[in-house]
């Protein structure tokens, strides 16, 4: 997959370096993917919430922070569009960032 947005966490991982193994491996990992459909994240992820409108929730490092993509599953391109804390995830509306 081609992962769009690795600024975005780098500049997370600058405020939040806690987070940085969680983040980091689930980059390398969303990166050597190759997922055609939402069935293929939940075998490798089954934590992961599938939204609609091709968004996907990766819960990372226990639950306390939340990632959320858009995917383009015929193009292989994930978009990152939310990292945040579990809190500041529960004050926005997923299918509309």
């Amino acid at each position: 997959m081609r992962v769009i947005a690795k600024r975005t966490i780098r500049n997370y991982i600058a405020q939040h370096p806690d987070c940085e193994q969680a983040l980091l491996t689930w980059h390398k990992e969303a990166k050597a993917a190759k997922w055609k459909s939402p069935s293929h994240i939940k075998l490798k992820y089954p934590s992961a919430s599938i939204i609609h409108n091709n968004r996907v929730v990766f819960n990372l490092k226990g639950n306390h922070y939340r990632l959320v993509v858009k995917i383009n599953y015929s193009l292989f391109i994930v978009w990152i569009k939310f990292i945040g804390t579990h809190a500041q995830y529960d004050k926005i509306d997923v299918s509309k960032i």
